[in-house]
């Protein structure tokens, strides 16, 4: 889903007089609730993985919701930094005094945050998503082991192209970081795919151990 969002966002990136009211904004309010969703729908999936991921290993499956909800409140960050750019397209850029200059600046500066809150969210958690969900899925065998073994070797390859970003070694467009983010993409989509059409193997969830009593 991320893919697609920054397509549709990059006029509020190469267009320098965007905030101004160049070209339409008719994408970026598509993407920004594209990412709301995304945003409910990753927390929501974590909330319903918990149950049978805590009977595996508890604190992975604390750790999957926690990596969720962090990333999905840093995705809302991003959503309302380009919402509040569109703010300021409509109801200050063409208004007696404004001025362009600080606009465009403004403008760049909410895009920075858009694409910071980005790199921590869609881009870093993620890593931490596979690692947490992968491990439980792996060692309790309720989907294909190919499946969790995908996110588990593509987490560090995403963590460590993460930190080359965060540090400037590499440009967030650079082709070295798309490849690296393949692996998770695709374990990320089979998963899910393989989830709607089958399900966990209900053998494997037979053979997970019961939750813990409360004392």
């Amino acid at each position: 889903m991320s893919i697609p969002t920054l397509a549709l966002y990059q006029g509020v990136h190469s267009q320098a007089d965007f905030i101004l009211g160049a070209g339409s904004d008719s994408g970026v309010l598509w993407a920004a609730l594209s990412e709301v969703v995304v945003a409910l729908a990753g927390i929501g999936t974590a909330v319903v993985f918990f149950p049978v991921a805590r009977r595996q290993n508890e604190t992975a499956a604390i750790g999957f919701v926690a990596s969720r909800i962090v990333e999905g409140v840093l995705i809302l960050v991003s959503v309302v930094s380009v919402l509040t750019i569109l703010t300021l397209r409509h109801d200050v850029a063409g208004t007696a005094g404004a001025d362009p200059a600080s606009l465009v600046t403004t403008g760049h500066a909410l895009a920075a945050v858009y694409d910071n809150a980005f790199l921590l969210s869609q881009s870093l958690m993620p890593a931490f998503n596979a690692l947490c969900l992968g491990t439980v899925l792996y060692r309790s065998g309720l989907v294909p082991r190919i499946l969790p073994t995908l996110g588990l070797l593509g987490a560090p390859l995403l963590l460590a192209v993460d930190l080359a970003i965060f540090f400037g070694v590499l440009d967030r467009t650079s082709p070295v970081v798309l490849l690296c983010t393949i692996p998770i993409a695709v374990w990320e989509f089979s998963l899910g795919v393989y989830l709607t059409v089958k399900g966990f193997r209900p053998a494997a969830v037979a053979a997970l151990p019961p939750v813990p009593a409360v004392r």
